[in-house]
C-alpha cells in the first residue's frame, strides 16, 4: 500500500465514518510496533513506529536505530488493512450504541429473528435486540418473521457490540403508544399522569387536559374508539381503562374504580388510606377478578383502598347485644337443672364458656372431660340432659 493511498483511505474514513484521523494514525502505529518486532526480533523492547501525517511515510526505529526492510513494507500494508477494518467495526458499534442510547425510553419496531432459551432476538436492521422472557407479556406469542413494537429499556456496551434490551411489559410502552396515537398528548395538551398495569391483562391510565375544551378521555379513545383500539390490538387485546385524573383524591378514586359506581368515600390522609362504599351489586365489579380492579386503582392513585358493600358496612354498625341479667339468670337456672350439674360444676362450665344449654348441647364428651373436675360419666350425663331439654 503506497503512502499516498494510505492517506487517502484515512481521509475517507474520517470524512465518511466520522472516525478521527489522529485516532487512526495512533492505532496504526501501535499495531505496526507488533509487526516490526517480528522482523527485528522479539528480544528487542525499544521499538518506535511513527507515520508522517503529511507524507504517510512510515519510520521504524529499534533501540534508536532506523530499521530498513523490504519485508516490513508488505507487513505494514497488511497490518494497515487489519487496523482499518477493526476501527471501522468499532466505529459502527459506537454509532449503533449512540443511536440506540438516544432511543432509550422510546418504541422501536423489528422482526422476530430467533428464539434463545425463552428470550426473543429481534432484528432491527443494523443490529439485533433482546426481548427477555421476563419482559414478555404472558398472553403474547410470536412467530419467526413476525413484526412487533417494543420499548427500549436499556442499552449496554458488550464485547461483541451494543446489547439492546427491550420490553413489552414496562408501563412506558403504554405511555409511548398513546403519545404516538394521540396527537393531543404528543403536542402537550393532554398529559399522562399515571399508569398501573398488569401486562397482558389490564391497564389503567390517568390523563389530564390543560385545556378545558378538550376532553382528555375522549381524545385518547378517539372517534369510534379508533385510537385506543389500535393500542389494544397491538397489546393482543389487553384491556385498557382510560381514567380522568383529578387533584381531588375522592374524585380520582371514583374514576379509578370504574366501571364500578361508588356510593361514598372516606379518607384517612395520614395513613393514605381510603374506605370506599359501594352498593351490594357493585362490589364484585369494584374489586374485580382476583382483586385486579381495586389493586390497579390503588397503584394508580398511590393510596390503599378498602372496598366495602353497603350491607357489610351496616352489619359492622350493628351494636352487639349483651344478654340481660334475667336471661343470664335463666341460663344459669336451666344449667343447674341439668343432671350432674351442681354449684361447683356450674362454675367450672361457666368459667370454660359453657354458659348456656345450647353450648352444652353442641359440646362433645371430650370437650367437657378436658375441664378439671368433670369426669367422663358426668360429661355424658350433662350432655344427654342438655339434649333432652326443650
Amino acid at each position: 500500500m503506497a503512502n499516498d493511498e494510505l492517506l487517502s483511505i484515512l481521509d475517507y474514513i474520517e470524512r465518511e465514518r466520522g472516525i478521527d484521523r489522529e485516532v487512526l494514525f495512533k492505532s496504526l502505529e501501535s499495531a505496526l510496533v507488533s509487526a516490526a518486532r517480528k522482523i527485528v526480533g522479539k528480544q528487542i523492547e525499544d521499538i518506535v513506529v511513527s507515520i508522517d501525517r503529511t507524507t504517510g511515510e512510515i519510520s521504524v526505529k529499534a533501540e534508536g536505530k532506523e530499521v530498513k526492510s523490504d519485508e516490513f513494507g508488505r507487513i505494514a500494508a497488511q497490518t494497515a488493512k487489519q487496523v482499518i477494518i477493526q476501527k471501522l467495526r468499532e466505529a459502527e458499534r459506537d454509532v449503533i450504541y449512540d443511536d440506540f442510547q438516544a432511543k432509550v425510553g422510546t418504541i422501536v419496531s423489528g422482526a422476530v429473528h430467533r428464539f434463545e432459551r425463552g428470550d426473543i432476538i429481534i432484528d432491527l436492521g443494523k443490529t439485533e435486540a433482546i426481548l427477555p422472557k421476563n419482559q414478555q407479556a404472558p398472553n403474547e406469542r410470536y412467530k419467526q418473521g413476525e413484526r412487533l413494537r417494543a420499548y427500549v429499556l436499556e442499552v449496554n456496551k458488550g464485547q461483541k457490540g451494543p446489547q439492546i434490551i427491550m420490553s413489552r411489559t414496562n408501563p412506558g410502552l403504554i405511555k409511548k403508544m398513546f403519545e404516538l396515537e394521540v396527537p393531543e398528548i404528543s403536542e402537550g395538551i393532554v398529559e399522562v399522569r399515571g399508569i398501573s398495569r398488569e401486562p397482558g391483562e389490564r391497564t389503567k391510565i390517568a390523563v389530564y387536559s390543560k385545556e378545558e375544551k378538550i376532553d382528555p378521555v375522549g381524545a385518547c379513545v378517539g372517534v369510534r374508539g379508533q385510537r385506543v383500539k389500535g393500542i389494544v390490538n397491538d397489546l393482543h387485546n389487553e384491556r385498557i381503562d382510560i381514567i380522568r385524573y383529578s387533584d381531588d383524591i375522592k374524585e380520582y378514586v371514583k374514576s379509578a374504580l370504574s366501571p364500578a359506581e361508588v356510593s361514598s368515600i372516606s379518607a384517612d390522609r395520614e395513613a393514605h388510606r381510603l374506605e370506599v362504599v359501594v352498593e351490594d351489586d357493585q362490589l364484585s365489579l369494584a374489586i374485580g377478578k382476583h382483586g385486579q380492579n381495586v389493586r390497579l386503582a390503588s397503584r394508580l392513585v398511590g393510596w390503599e383502598i378498602d372496598v366495602r358493600s353497603r350491607s357489610q358496612i351496616n352489619e359492622r354498625k350493628k351494636p352487639v347485644e349483651e344478654p340481660s341479667a334475667e336471661e343470664v339468670e335463666k341460663d344459669q337456672r336451666s344449667i343447674e337443672t341439668l343432671e350432674g350439674v351442681g354449684k361447683k360444676t356450674r362454675e367450672i362450665l361457666f368459667k370454660a364458656g359453657f354458659d348456656t344449654v345450647d353450648k352444652i348441647k353442641n359440646a362433645t364428651v371430650d370437650d367437657l372431660v378436658k375441664l378439671e373436675g368433670i369426669g367422663k360419666k358426668t360429661a355424658e350425663k350433662i350432655i344427654k340432659s342438655a339434649k333432652e331439654t326443650e
